[in-house]
């Protein structure tokens, strides 16, 4: 280890099992002078570009070198030679004569080599035997040939022992430089993704104060870029010169690339930065950073509550905008109400945590495949300045949230977006505080990584989806159910301290409670206020029948509805038109399959919920029981409708609303549907509308939340944990086997760029096939 003022520094580096030591000088970073300029650590990951080109050619170097394969044949050569030379020996030794005398009770050898048994005085010298110690070995040696075959072989051996020493250690030599130049290229290569993954665009030093409530995120860290954020001065010609007489400063110390190794650069670096400025932008004390650590250690031993200020809270979903699934709306809403201004309620509240929302990005490929009217972006911050307009327009309010991404790839077999490398990396240190995994085994079936608990104080996981019912619809349904509920009860008791399921129609799950934190904007209820209005003299409140909403896929309801109105067709009931809203990957099966029965559907693409044209349907049918609850249908009571459910564990919390009816058969389904298109919906009450609102949801969520420190796993449980978490990430590290179990190929690491990379559409999954026939129900609509 070099002294503080020597210009190099020797640092451990560890990549993966592999623990090698590198040797970096430090340098001094130029003065900015103008922006949109490469920063040093660009020319700093083209130099290891070069060095592992470099260390490539070295192996290939080494293979095709004569000087190489000489000394190779050469050991050949010798190798035989000591053979020989050995097999020449034992047979002078046959020839030799036996010991003829004994003098003092001593054998006096006639011949000078030592006995492999004979032990060592201190001096190195063997010592010599009595005859007392060797008389048998002395009658031997007198009575006739076995004592000449005896020492014959003894030596043998040893001068194989030496021939055998002499060859290995050169050969142990080349493999160990082998072994080595291939872990010196595979560091590199793995360096070499870190830095191109973390230093795209060019990294910002910061000369102001970072504002954490900037309008725009950088895509590749969870850091905000200001408007008072300079480029550091960088040329082609330029170079990171050490400087012998250089002492770097704290500032510089914190940006020092080594010092955060093998972290993430990019984010970390951008971390240190935060923490070098405090709110007036002055340097933090010495030794701030060890006692934050043990600060946030402490604070693990308390109770956890989100209310506190000073929290940082990173919501993590599996879906964005414009792809308009719950996943994406509902986690988008959260964030925005959590991070919303005390000066837009008008009321005198403390301040709120800070609050991130990550979401995944998609290549334009995927894009395409989802989102609605061919919309694509061609960068994060296109997409993140849509989900901003898209929030602020249905809250009515502007929010003070972070946006950042992660990569994912739509999984067309499963109609998901599933991550590809380790979301976790994506949050800086600084900002792991409190997690809010939406949809944590979602996120976590092939998360190949850091334990979420491990780099968060405080995670929560919400359920929002009932997959167990996705599994059984398709082929091999009932070993996939099974295999998958274990799987969910899995990742969740690894990743989570506490899950929340909105409602009890999922799986049972390790640390769970049972609550309904989600909510609808002002918005619907405006639209439920007009509704609940006297009409006009001549005119309807509704003027239009049923309609359902929702993802184009059998499970989400579609397979139920059109068993339920063909068996209402059957019993000879009045048949009345539905009109039915959403894509996906069954639209066209869909279709087929209504157009084959008869029935009265019209299917219209997607909408948003809130569109005029929705205003004036009076009965919501959701006959789905895959969802856990089901967005839309909080959307449509909100509205003033009648709906239409289920009697399911997902409708529990809509069932207290008046304005809902809940049906057990094709019968009741029948009677409340035509009871529904001619009576009208009562006008709710203010306490209705509140229990359905975002900001009593919020509450509920912070009061469920909580993490008491009682709640937290002990030594034991603890260990299981960990023990779990082992097991499942090196299954999750084989790549081969990530394929074939559905994850896709080559998604174990992370994109080097998020905004240029592509996923690979090779299909190896056997745990992906669908169903190749439509799922059969009864006349209840079950399956």
């Amino acid at each position: 280890m070099a002294d503080e003022g020597e210009p190099s520094d020797r640092r451990r580096v560890t990549f993966g099992s592999r623990t090698t030591s590198q040797t970096h000088s430090r340098s001094r970073f130029s003065q900015p002078q103008a922006a949109n300029r490469a920063s040093p650590l660009v020319s700093f990951s083209k130099s290891l570009q070069d060095a592992r080109k470099n260390a490539d050619a070295l192996v290939v170097s080494a293979q095709n070198n004569e000087h190489v394969k000489k000394f190779k044949d050469n050991l050949e050569d010798f190798e035989h030679k000591l053979k020989l030379q050995a097999q020449e020996a034992t047979a002078k030794l046959n020839s030799m004569k036996k010991p003829q005398k004994i003098q003092n009770g001593i054998v006096m050898q006639d011949w000078h080599f030592p006995l492999a048994s004979a032990p060592r005085q201190p001096s190195g010298m063997r010592k010599s035997y009595s005859a007392t110690d060797f008389s048998k070995f002395s009658q031997l040696l007198q009575s006739d040939s076995k004592g000449r075959k005896l020492a014959a072989q003894e030596a043998g051996k040893q001068l194989e022992k030496m021939a055998h020493d002499l060859i290995e250690g050169p050969r142990n030599t080349l493999k160990s430089c082998q072994s080595t130049l291939g872990n010196c290229q595979e560091n590199f290569q793995v360096l070499q993704t870190v830095l191109q993954h973390n230093l795209q665009p060019p990294l910002p030093l910061l000369k102001a104060k970072a504002e954490h409530s900037a309008p725009m995120g950088s895509h590749n860290t969870t850091f905000r870029t200001s408007a008072r954020i300079q480029a550091p001065n960088s040329t082609s010609s330029q170079q990171l010169v050490p400087s012998k007489d250089h002492r770097l400063t704290p500032e510089e110390m914190a940006l020092d690339p080594w010092n955060i190794l093998p972290g993430f650069l990019r984010a970390q670096e951008l971390a240190a930065i935060e923490k070098a400025v405090d709110a007036t932008g002055n340097q933090q004390p010495p030794g701030q950073p060890q006692r934050e650590r043990k600060r946030r250690k402490q604070k693990r031993m308390k109770d956890s509550n989100l209310r506190d200020p000073d929290r940082s809270v990173a919501i993590v979903t599996t879906a964005a905008l414009p792809w308009m699934t719950g996943t994406a709306v509902n986690p988008l809403l959260r964030a925005a109400y959590l991070s919303r201004n005390p000066e837009e309620t008008g009321e005198e509240t403390s301040p709120k945590p800070k609050i991130t929302l990550m979401i995944p990005w998609l290549a334009k490929s995927d894009q395409k495949a989802i989102f609605p009217d061919g919309l694509t972006f061609n960068s994060p911050e296109e997409q993140e300045q849509y989900v901003r307009n898209w929030a602020e327009k249905r809250t009515g309010f502007q929010s003070n949230f972070k946006v950042t991404f992660y990569p994912g790839r739509y999984a067309a077999e499963k109609g998901s977006i599933l991550p590809v490398g380790d979301p976790t990396a994506y949050i800086s240190d600084a900002e792991a505080d409190v997690a809010v995994l939406e949809e944590p085994e979602h996120l976590n079936w092939y998360h190949h990584g850091q334990r979420w608990t491990d780099k968060f104080d405080h995670v929560v996981g919400i359920i929002h989806t009932n997959y167990l019912d996705y599994a059984r619809r398709e082929e091999q349904g009932d070993i996939k159910e099974k295999c998958l509920k274990a799987l969910n009860s899995w990742v969740c008791r690894i990743h989570c301290h506490k899950v929340v399921k909105l409602s009890d129609a999922v799986q049972p799950l390790p640390r769970q409670t049972t609550q309904f934190i989600h909510g609808v904007p002002q918005q619907f209820l405006a639209v439920g206020d007009r509704k609940g209005e006297p009409p006009a003299e001549g005119q309807e409140r509704f003027s239009r029948g049923a309609y359902f909403m929702g993802k184009a896929v059998w499970a989400k309801g579609y397979t139920e509805l059109l068993s339920l109105l063909e068996s209402h067709r059957t019993a000879g009931k009045t048949e009345y038109a539905i009109d039915c809203y959403g894509n996906g990957e069954d639209l066209a099966a869909v279709k087929a399959a209504s157009e084959k029965k008869d029935l009265n559907l019209k299917f219209h693409g997607a909408k948003d919920h809130l569109d005029d044209s929705m205003h004036e349907y009076k009965v919501f049918i959701n006959p789905s029981k895959s969802d856990v609850v089901a967005t839309t249908t909080a959307e449509a009571l909100a509205m003033g409708k009648w709906v239409l459910v289920q009697d399911h564990p997902s409708n529990q919390f809509f069932s207290t609303f008046p304005n809902c009816l809940v049906y057990k058969d094709s019968q009741e389904f029948s009677s409340k549907l035509e009871h529904a298109l001619e009576s009208e919906p009562v006008p709710m009450t203010p306490d209705l509308q509140r229990r359905l609102t975002w900001e009593d949801a919020t509450e509920r969520f912070l009061d469920v939340a909580e993490l008491k420190a009682s709640e937290r796993p002990g030594l034991i449980e603890t260990a299981v944990d960990k023990m779990a978490w082992l097991a499942h990430n090196t299954l999750t590290g084989i790549e081969p086997l990530r394929a074939v179990v559905g994850a896709g190929a080559d998604t174990l690491l992370s994109p080097a760029s998020l905004a240029d990379w592509e996923p690979s559409k090779q299909k190896l999954a056997w745990y992906d096939k669908k169903p190749s026939v439509e799922v059969h129900h009864n006349a209840d609509g079950n399956v």
